[in-house]
């Protein structure tokens, strides 16, 4: 597929000329497959001044895998609101990002709306805080061949370890669409706290967090479609399929670093091993809910636990939980979960992990 790029000095005339007293506002949604899809309207100030103010939409459900053409009318209820970066204006307002969740036409969450569970199991455990933070791992597409950026016509490039937050040309392919994605989410108003370069060519990570509660998944959403977008304008694609590359490469995952008040606290260490022993319980039930073809990652192999073995371990890449030796060191703070694909729908992860280690079940006796 040719590569097709915006004429971005084109685009400026026009994004440059004066849309008066309205807000242009792009609503987000989950379709039915877990992708995102977006459609515009405008709206005034006033509409767009509180979360509350934004009026609810409604999109084709029966084109984006959520309804059938009989009754294909999908509410969509606005949830979060950010400021658009791609849309910029110059009068002190801003254009909006608008996160929605998919209701069916009685109002009641679609059957694909993990948000909305994610939202009970937050606000029942709201008095532990949970934090999160995620590393969203990805891979750019060269749209020309359908092929790693970067990677040669032909064959292979050189074997990992000079990739891995590496300089200059001939290790590093699209830094600019990380450095405009970055920008990108800070006016946005993303909680984006880093970048770096991954271990495959072509290969990046970017981290979202810390964020409380189901914000997690909704940052994480919005900055996916920051990336899609931004990508767009450089006419280049983005996977983030956990195994992109067959061979000896690593895959691409979302660690997932969790705390709660207790493991943040002096003495948390403690409440950090409880909560891993509980998590050790209900391993698979973790895998299932951490994304689809984990497995070709989770091999044991390019700093993986194995998708069939639970282990932790301090500073070890290659477990399932690692506890950072810093936090390790300083007695509390947070731990990894390293057992999350790259392609996660972060709310049934994030719910998972706040309802296994603050579960009552009795826990095992904790070895190091």
């Amino acid at each position: 597929m040719a590569a097709i790029k915006s004429n971005s000095s084109l685009l400026q005339k026009y994004l440059q000329l004066s849309q008066g007293d309205t807000i242009q506002a792009e609503y987000l949604w989950l379709d039915g497959q877990g992708d995102i899809r977006s459609k515009s309207r405008t709206l005034t100030p006033k509409q767009v001044s509180r979360l509350d103010e934004l009026p609810e939409w409604t999109c084709d459900g029966s084109l984006t895998g959520l309804a059938d053409h009989h009754d294909s009318d999908i509410l969509l209820k606005p949830v979060a609101m950010y400021h658009d970066p791609f849309r910029p204006r110059h009068d002190g307002l801003t254009n909006k990002l608008v996160l929605c969740e998919t209701l069916s036409p009685s109002s009641s969450p679609h059957p694909t709306n993990l948000r909305s569970s994610c939202l009970k199991v937050m606000l029942a455990h709201a008095q532990h805080k949970p934090w999160f933070g995620i590393e969203q791992e990805y891979m750019f597409i060269d749209m020309e061949n359908n092929r790693p950026l970067g990677w040669p016509k032909f064959g292979h490039p050189e074997p990992q370890g000079k990739y891995y937050c590496a300089v200059g040309a001939t290790k590093v392919f699209g830094r600019d669409i990380v450095e405009a994605h970055y920008r990108a989410c800070l006016f946005a108003g993303i909680s984006i706290c880093g970048t770096n370069v991954e271990t495959t060519p072509g290969q990046f990570e970017y981290q979202i967090g810390p964020c409380e509660g189901v914000a997690m998944g909704d940052e994480l959403w919005v900055a996916r479609y920051l990336m899609d977008r931004v990508a767009e304008d450089f006419g280049v694609g983005v996977t983030i399929h956990p195994k992109p590359v067959d061979g000896d490469w690593n895959g691409a995952g979302c660690h997932t670093n969790y705390s709660t008040s207790a493991m943040r606290e002096d003495g948390g260490l403690a409440a950090i091993e409880e909560a891993i022993d509980k998590l050790s319980l209900r391993h698979y039930e973790h895998i299932a809910v951490y994304g689809d073809d984990n497995d070709l990652r989770l091999t044991g192999q390019h700093e993986t636990g194995h998708i069939d073995a639970f282990s932790y371990g301090i500073a070890n890449r290659g477990a399932s939980i690692r506890i950072p030796r810093h936090v390790y060191d300083a007695g509390k703070g947070y731990m990894e979960d390293r057992r999350p694909a790259s392609n996660i729908n972060p709310y049934p992860v994030t719910s998972i992990l706040v309802e296994s280690s603050l579960s009552r079940l009795p826990t095992r006796y904790f070895i190091r």
